[in-house]
């Protein structure tokens, strides 16, 4: 049984065709093969989602299983798990005897939609999160707040955001947890909002911003304010809103 049959990486020579003459089993000078020592579908996963993340594949662009995995060296088992994952996400969708395609960009009024229903929910969950903040909460709080990586100093890609990125999701879901509305933050986890934001304009220099926005947020919900909560996170929501280059007024 060969590797390929069980799953693994495999060697293979250059991939054919236009995804094999952009990825040849590379991204960046970094090789697209899953580290041996991951779980295989994660590795999959992240490498798939890195490639789709920084336009490698291209919005709106059907996805070649037969070349991406070849280029990835792996079979069509965590391949096709790795697709699903990503269409949970909305950045592939799957179509009847066509298969997986990425899923195109955020118009701009949807782009204005997404961030006009956050407004709407983001700053009242603020609010109840700091009528219901608890020592634990706080605790948590001051911890997300110390993972939160330093800005790259330069535009990067998705791999060099990825950190930065992933606190944010955190710090946002935290404050949904803590306001105990589990409907709305389901609801907001479904939006994959920052996922979508970041495939609209990649990285930018807004890290530190970010960060500051944060911290405002996480002071008033550690005074207990409800009113400077939703304030600050209203203010954070429309900065971020306006710091997206294609979307700038």
């Amino acid at each position: 049984m060969t590797a390929s049959e069980t799953g693994g990486p495999v060697g293979g020579g250059p991939v054919s065709g236009s995804l094999g003459g952009s990825l040849g089993g590379h991204l960046g000078g970094e090789r697209l093969v899953p580290a041996p020592r991951q779980i295989l579908t994660d590795g999959v996963y992240d490498a798939v989602k890195t490639l789709i993340m920084n336009g490698r594949i291209p919005p709106s662009t059907r996805v070649n299983m037969d070349q991406l995995a070849r280029a990835l060296e792996v079979s069509a088992t965590p391949l096709r798990e790795a697709l699903a994952r990503l269409e949970s996400e909305g950045l592939v969708s799957k179509e009847p005897l066509r298969g997986y395609s990425t899923t195109p960009l955020l118009s701009r009024a949807e782009f204005d939609d997404l961030y006009e229903l956050r407004l709407l929910v983001e700053p009242a969950l603020a609010a109840a999160a700091a009528g219901r903040v608890a020592l634990v909460d706080r605790r948590e709080l001051t911890e997300e707040m110390a993972r939160c990586p330093d800005a790259p100093a330069e535009r990067g890609d998705y791999r060099t955001y990825r950190a930065l990125y992933e606190h944010d999701v955190r710090l946002h879901d935290l404050v949904a947890r803590i306001a105990g509305n589990e409907v709305a933050r389901q609801a907001l986890r479904r939006l994959h909002a920052h996922l979508h934001a970041f495939r609209l304009h990649g990285g930018n220099r807004s890290g530190d911003c970010t960060r500051a926005e944060h911290a405002v947020i996480v002071e008033a919900l550690h005074r207990g304010d409800p009113h400077a909560a939703a304030g600050a996170m209203r203010a954070h929501l429309e900065t971020a809103r306006h710091r997206s280059p294609g979307f700038r007024a």
